[in-house]
């Protein structure tokens, strides 16, 4: 029965209805997650595995959550429990077993059938306002090992029997998780996001057979592999090397971390190959990155890269190799070293790499460098809350731009990284304020920080905000200083981070980029995030775009001049001729 070929319109039925599923899941986790990062930020994924492991459906899943990750987990409770029964769930988050970090906190749940038969596996992965660790933030990047970085870790623990809670470990979770009622809530939500998609799945199996979704998973990887092949045709063979450089923090060697990314492209054989092996081994910091987070890197600058219409699976991936090393820092971690910001960072470079590499191939394809993360504006803020006495803990998301510009187009502007393709959303200010002691004195772009080029990446952001009483913790792991983002084939680099401690007299101290800060009540902290990098040369830019910008306040008529060769006075107002007399010269 497995062989059953079918037709166009029942593979695009069945998609949908996949699709749907991990969509119900999300809708679920969003609605009844007790967090902030979970209901405002939408820092979650859910997706759907294969029996055997592989990625099927993610819907709007974060690329740096899903692409490679899912698949690895799935295998290692399989072999950790080979006798799955439905009822069963189990917490995973080691980044040494296939999880992308530890603040990641992964439900997975198998699908059996009413044979007993395991058809798929279920996760919800959502990330933790707090997981433990030594520090009250989940991006410990300043970490020497695990041990320091004391997070609670679970490499495929079970946690439900028969759709049941086991005790043990939710005891063990509330005691060492600085607002366990918050994290009950969050696990619960994971929980219900979980069966939700058990649910849904049963009921599609039993409604139109597990043989005809065995045939429809088989073909369409197939399917989603030809899709594949056609992009990387269209594409020109070739090896090109691109480097990318974080900032140095913490446990890093003085002059920070290049991180070189060497992308073959090879047309005729439909394939793509990313070495990341020739890179420094682990450090000790917070700051290597996980099988998973180095594999989805590379995948998420390839993907960057060619049609969007390809879909994301397993059945694409077959045509994308990535190589790594054991010990490396964009490899496959040795424990004990700390991924604490495994997500993030340095993954980050290595897209980033991946991307402008491509890009170098000539006009056309590949992307400029998404900016860095994390500036304090969407750092972990802590304390106890002086107008209740209640202990929170919450990673805030109050601005990030960092979107990078593209052969066709400019950057979407809340990007806010490269791993999660602008899908976690900006908190409002009123419910930021609402639920912590914060209070927000301004937030806005900065003007003239784009990437510039005849498509722009996105501006930087400002944010003043500090205690409204009491006082806060707030950590983050701010990238792009020394190194803000890359522009490509003729674009220019897009404006850089920093950060300050303001004092209650006005004085203003530079801030270091990896720090756990405390901010007393008069205080504040301004954050400054990286903008995008530009494609293309800024002088080849629509002259009609340049004046739009400086009528909207994004650049100055002295920046239009100097840099884009456009003459447009203060009110935005477009002098054809003296324009095209800067452009002949």
């Amino acid at each position: 029965m497995t062989d059953k070929v079918l037709n166009g319109a029942e593979m695009a039925v069945l998609n949908s209805r996949l699709e749907g599923a991990a969509r119900k899941m999300a809708n679920t986790l969003l609605r009844t997650g007790r967090s902030g990062v979970l209901n405002r930020a939408k820092d979650f994924s859910c997706c759907i595995v294969t029996a055997d492991c592989e990625l099927l459906a993610s819907a709007e899943s974060l690329p740096i959550h899903v692409l490679s990750g899912p698949d690895m987990m799935a295998r290692v409770m399989k072999e950790f429990h080979p006798d799955l029964k439905r009822g069963d769930a189990f917490l995973h988050n080691s980044p040494y077993h296939g999880c992308s970090h530890a603040a990641d906190l992964t439900l997975l749940a198998p699908v059996v059938d009413d044979e007993g038969v395991h058809r798929f596996t279920v996760l919800a992965k959502a990330h933790q306002a707090d997981i433990g660790n030594s520090e009250p933030t989940t991006y410990m990047g300043n970490a020497r090992d695990v041990y320091h970085e004391g997070a609670l870790i679970f490499p495929a623990v079970q946690v439900q029997r028969d759709y049941k809670d086991i005790g043990d470990i939710i005891r063990l979770c509330e005691m060492r998780i600085r607002v366990p009622a918050q994290w009950r809530g969050d696990y619960l939500a994971m929980v219900g996001a979980a069966r939700i998609g058990e649910k849904e799945l049963l009921a599609l199996g039993r409604e139109v057979g597990w043989d005809k979704l065995q045939a429809f998973t088989r073909q369409w990887f197939d399917y989603s592999e030809a899709l594949m092949v056609e992009a990387v045709k269209a594409m020109s063979s070739g090896t090109v090397t691109a480097s990318s450089t974080h900032d140095p923090f913490p446990g890093m060697p003085p002059e920070g971390v290049t991180v070189k990314s060497v992308v073959t492209i090879d047309s005729d054989a439909s394939r793509i190959t990313v070495d990341l092996t020739d890179n420094i081994d682990c450090l000790p910091c917070g700051m290597n990155l996980s099988e998973a987070t180095a594999r989805t890197g590379a995948m998420i600058g390839v993907f960057n890269s060619i049609d969007h219409r390809v879909p994301k699976n397993a059945g694409s991936f077959r045509r994308i190799e990535v190589k790594l090393r054991r010990g490396c820092i964009v490899g496959i971690p040795v424990h004990p070293y700390s991924c604490s910001a495994g997500t993030t960072n340095i993954a980050d470079r290595v897209a980033n790499g991946v991307q402008a590499a491509i890009a170098g191939l000539g006009q056309g394809v590949g992307m400029a460098e998404v900016g860095a993360v994390i500036a304090p504006s969407s750092g972990v803020i802590s304390g106890i809350d002086a107008r209740n006495g209640k202990a929170f803990v919450n990673q805030i998301f109050l601005a990030f731009s960092a979107g990078a510009a593209a052969p066709k187009n400019d950057a979407w502007w809340s990007t806010a990284h490269v791993g999660n393709a602008g899908l976690c959303c900006i908190d409002g200010v009123e419910l930021d304020e609402l639920y912590q002691p914060l209070l927000v004195k301004k937030r806005a772009f900065l003007t003239d920080s784009e990437g510039a080029g005849r498509h722009s990446g996105a501006p930087s952001t400002y944010v003043e905000f500090g205690p409204l009483k009491g006082e806060i913790d707030v950590g983050y792991v701010s990238d792009g200083h020394q190194n803000p983002a890359k522009g490509v084939c003729g674009g220019q680099n897009g404006g850089a981070a920093n950060q300050f401690l303001m004092s209650r007299d006005g004085g203003k101290v530079e801030l270091a980029g990896c720090a756990l800060v405390h901010v007393s009540e008069g205080e504040t902290i301004i954050a400054i995030s990286t903008g995008g990098g530009g494609y293309g040369d800024p002088t080849t830019r629509a002259p009609e775009a340049v004046a739009e910008d400086v009528r909207e306040g994004y650049i100055t008529p002295d920046r239009a001049r100097i840099i884009y060769k456009v003459s447009v006075d203060a009110a935005g107002n477009l002098d054809v001729a003296a324009t095209r007399r800067l452009r002949s010269n």
